[in-house]
């Protein structure tokens, strides 16, 4: 089985979300995890990070103290997710390399490795194409994997209700709660 870790960040998370109350984002925030630790849960050992340094960091401490491969990193706003989209991303896996899912601002949300040291911390703007580099720097194979559930992250609230039909059940009812009135 692959280890899954999920970089998480509870202080300041999603800030993108501020139109919403600071309780209201940290219910989504904490709903979107869970959904992606549901996902992960049902394709192997899970490991979340809660860490107050940046994401790249926290992702190279975990993997430190990982030595079961492969290894699935998974961002904690993917509340789309399900354990078929994770199988799916280890399927791109080849040669000793990686396979990566690339968000539609250049982003990295999902990476499949065969090793923790093809891991670096290249995450914000353009971190998918770093990471296809850094993968021919090291000689090994580098898919890009187009998986929707993947791709599709939520930074913004217009993301939230873009992919409203297709969220977790743990994101829809803090979103149903939110719209309800019952979180602030």
């Amino acid at each position: 089985m692959p280890t899954v870790v999920v970089p998480f960040r509870r202080e300041n998370a999603k800030l993108r979300l501020r139109p919403l109350p600071e309780e209201a984002r940290a219910a989504l925030t904490e709903a979107m995890l869970e959904d992606v630790l549901a996902a992960a849960g049902a394709v192997g050992d899970r490991t979340i990070i809660a860490s107050e340094v940046d994401q790249g960091e926290s992702v190279e401490l975990a993997l430190r103290g990982i030595e079961a491969c492969p290894i699935l990193v998974v961002n904690a706003d993917l509340p789309c997710v399900q354990p078929r989209d994770l199988l799916a991303l280890l399927g791109g896996l080849t040669g000793g390399g990686m396979a990566l899912v690339e968000a539609r601002d250049g982003t990295t949300n999902a990476l499949a490795l065969a090793a923790p040291h093809l891991f670096a911390p290249l995450y914000g703007p353009g971190s998918a194409e770093r990471f296809r580099r850094r993968a021919e720097r090291l000689e090994v194979p580098a898919v890009t994997a187009e998986i929707p559930n993947l791709v599709d992250d939520v930074d913004t609230v217009a993301d939230l209700e873009r992919l409203e039909e297709r969220l977790g059940p743990h994101t829809a009812a803090a979103l149903g709660e939110l719209r309800a009135g019952l979180v602030p």
